[in-house]
């Protein structure tokens, strides 16, 4: 646990075809794919900005049902089956019973069912608020196949980033739609995007940690032609490569700012407190990409010797005792070179807020007395 739930993108692992005597095994593949997860950037340096929960539930057959062929059916907690929409790879669960057993965690923002299985496999699902559930995302995987953990990172970043898929189908032909909603994904060409000042506009011809250019590259949103993506490979495209591209990054940091607070503080905002008070913050342990700096201000006048401090009294800010009314603000700012878009970066700032009685204090009722 990291904060408070409030601040934090609760995610919630919960194992799936392990009876109870083997629950300590659903612990190790937990702890092991989250460490798998967590190993590829930008979740590695936004680890501070997540709380992670493990949920038991018991299964009356160990594994789940379509392991090791199709035939094969087995009783489990959330009916986790391979072969979903008759492709083999594909795990699908019981949702309603993966919500059931989130429900005992403290929060669930996102959800990862880990199904005891050897087998290559995992899938996601995403847009589940507009369902009455109360977390947008569900990723599967199988808990013993190395390969399982890259599908989970993918399909979080589904959940999280609202990342398109960058992989194409030759069936699918050409795009003659519109623009996508999604950051990683459209229909411009690297000139038109310059033009419009859209999309990935910022980072076009920049080397990117997955070995190519940042450019316009045909074939994304599963269409061959008529769309772009970022670069020539990605984990959004493959399995076989364990980085986002630089939109990607940008997008993964932008959806942990949204689900999550850096910043702090058991001072309650939006109240009065003395000059002379001290004001604690708290901010999130960020590493790696992340740059977060703390910054503080006196009616909206940064305070620059205050710059990195997590405590300051008003008064040593230079909050005067001047009896007329003051604030005292202080702001996490997320610097990270990930992050070219104003309105992420704007995301990623964080303030909070105190109204400062800045009294002189009580006078004297009466003048001095006679001088003798």
């Amino acid at each position: 646990m990291t904060g408070s739930s409030d601040d934090r993108l609760d995610v919630v692992i919960i194992g799936d075809g392990y009876t109870a005597d083997e629950q300590d095994a659903f612990h190790a593949a937990a702890a092991a794919k989250w460490a798998d997860i967590t190993a590829v950037e930008p979740y590695a340096s936004y680890q501070g900005l997540m709380n992670v929960w493990t949920v038991d539930a018991v299964s009356a057959e160990s594994g789940i049902t379509g392991d090791p062929t199709a035939d094969v059916t087995r009783n489990t907690a959330l009916g986790s089956y391979f072969w979903c929409s008759e492709t083999e790879r594909l795990i699908c669960a019981d949702i309603d019973k993966v919500a059931s057993y989130a429900e005992k965690a403290p929060d669930a923002d996102l959800v990862v069912v880990v199904s005891h299985s050897t087998k290559y496999g995992g899938a996601g699902y995403s847009g589940l608020e507009e369902y009455g559930y109360p977390f947008d995302g569900v990723s599967t995987l199988s808990s013993d196949n190395a390969q399982s953990s890259m599908i989970a990172t993918h399909e979080i970043a589904h959940s999280v980033g609202l990342l398109a898929d960058e992989y194409t189908y030759d069936g699918y032909g050409t795009w003659t739609g519109g623009e996508f909603t999604e950051p990683n994904s459209s229909i411009l060409t690297a000139a038109q995007m310059k033009e419009n000042r859209s999309k990935w506009y910022r980072w076009l011809g920049e080397s990117d940690p997955t070995g190519s250019t940042v450019g316009t590259y045909e074939g994304s949103s599963y269409y061959p032609f008529g769309t772009f993506r970022p670069t020539e490979n990605s984990l959004m495209r493959a399995l076989n490569i364990s980085e986002f591209n630089l939109p990607g990054r940008e997008a993964m940091i932008a959806g942990f700012y949204r689900e999550a607070n850096a910043l702090s503080s058991e001072t309650a905002t939006g109240t009065t407190i003395g000059r002379k008070e001290r004001i604690s913050v708290t901010q999130a342990a960020l590493t790696g990409l992340a740059a977060p700096e703390l910054r503080w201000y006196v009616d909206g006048v940064r305070v620059k010797r205050a710059r990195g401090l997590t405590s300051a009294v008003p008064a040593a800010l230079g909050v005067p005792a001047d009896g007329r009314k003051h604030t005292v603000t202080v702001e996490s700012v997320d610097t990270t070179a990930s992050i070219r878009d104003p309105e992420i970066r704007a995301e990623a700032t964080e303030r909070l807020t105190w109204r400062i009685s800045a009294s002189a204090g009580p006078k004297p009722a009466h003048g001095p007395g006679p001088r003798h």
